[in-house]
């Protein structure tokens, strides 16, 4: 899975609570990450529980290093088509579809890629020109088949592909976490599935959440924070997962063009959507969407990335944090990103 490192620093969780605004807090370790919920209200220790059936039902559902998972089964059957679940094949659908619209920035075949790298759990390592030239013949996400008949849902591969869902797994969990918590009727509530947050409602005192952006070059410090309300932001760094060898540092952050990690002038990219947008075309799951654009953005480095903003294709804000020490925030998140004073970056805001 994607993120080891928790990205967003979740500031001010200890809220004034009145009345019967009672607090339960849970921690869950699934996907390859720490998760923490907050929930205030009624009846917030069985949402919790909810919340952790969920979250271990996915990683047990889209996990590619277990051999019993769905995304497992798809991948040990690649060049065959196969009956998938209507979860897997709307996953699938919706990696393909981010895909497609970040020009292959984003793509889930290249996990053969990031296998041969180290990232995918194997022992860290820098494969040769003519592996990854080999490696990379297989990545493609038009090779992504998706065909439903008569109510049943199946999906293929390419021969010699596999599908990597980690990149979109954790913000998919969050948009399940935002059903529970609607079905439950909460009405505050703070999801952190590492660097994907799900703030929910506001806090019980009506102010928004306050969460940090982590400083890609300490672990201590934060480059700016967030207000949100009824929002989700993701971030991607390549500080997250690396190794070094030769005297070099090789992050996890795959371009799957070059089947190497991303040259990006990028240390970070954070994405913020709220609740209520919409994907074009359709409703989106605003939470995976969101895991997806932040590994394309980061790939596509910061001038392809805010044109890609100013294309419209999805609306949606981001904070970008370069190599050469600037914060760049996109106009609409006007006030709910506040810089850190002193941190030593040049901000700017672009339209």
């Amino acid at each position: 899975m994607k993120k080891v490192v928790c990205l967003l620093t979740v500031l001010a969780l200890a809220l004034s609570l009145s009345g019967c605004a009672k607090e339960a807090r849970g921690q869950v370790y699934a996907m390859d990450t720490v998760m923490n919920f907050t929930v205030y209200g009624r009846g917030g220790e069985e949402v919790l529980a909810s919340m952790e059936r969920r979250v271990r039902e996915l990683e047990d559902l889209l996990s590619r290093t277990r051999e019993d998972s769905e995304i497992s089964a798809l991948n040990a059957a690649a060049g065959e088509e196969r009956p998938v679940s209507p979860e897997v094949y709307t996953l699938l659908e919706r990696a393909r579809a981010a895909a497609e619209a970040t020009g292959g920035a984003f793509d889930p075949t290249v996990a053969p890629v990031v296998s041969a790298w180290g990232f995918g759990g194997e022992a860290y390592r820098v494969p040769g020109e003519e592996e990854l030239k080999a490696l990379l013949n297989t990545v493609g996400y038009s090779g992504i088949t998706l065909k439903e008949r008569e109510g049943k849902y199946f999906a293929s591969l390419r021969p010699g592909q596999s599908v990597d869902l980690g990149g979109i797994a954790k913000g998919y969990a969050s948009d399940c976490m935002a059903d529970i918590l609607s079905g439950a009727g909460v009405k505050h509530s703070l999801a952190a599935l590492s660097g994907n947050i799900l703030a929910w409602g506001a806090k019980t005192d009506g102010t928004p959440w306050r969460v940090g952006i982590r400083d890609p070059g300490r672990s201590d410090a934060n480059v700016g924070v967030l207000l949100l309300q009824d929002a989700y932001a993701v971030t991607s760094g390549g500080y997250e997962r690396y190794f070094e060898a030769g005297g070099k540092t090789y992050h996890h952050i795959i371009d799957p063009a070059t089947g190497c990690p991303a040259e990006s002038d990028l240390t970070s990219v954070t994405i913020v959507m709220d609740r209520e947008q919409e994907e074009l075309g359709g409703r989106a799951g605003n939470g995976t969407l969101c895991d997806a654009l932040s590994t394309a953005l980061f790939v596509m480095g910061e001038e392809e990335a805010l044109a890609f903003w100013r294309g419209g294709t999805y609306d949606f804000d981001a904070v970008l944090v370069t190599a050469d020490g600037r914060v760049v925030a996109t106009e609409g998140l006007g006030e709910r990103f506040i810089p850190t004073e002193g941190s030593g970056y040049a901000y700017e805001t672009v339209s």
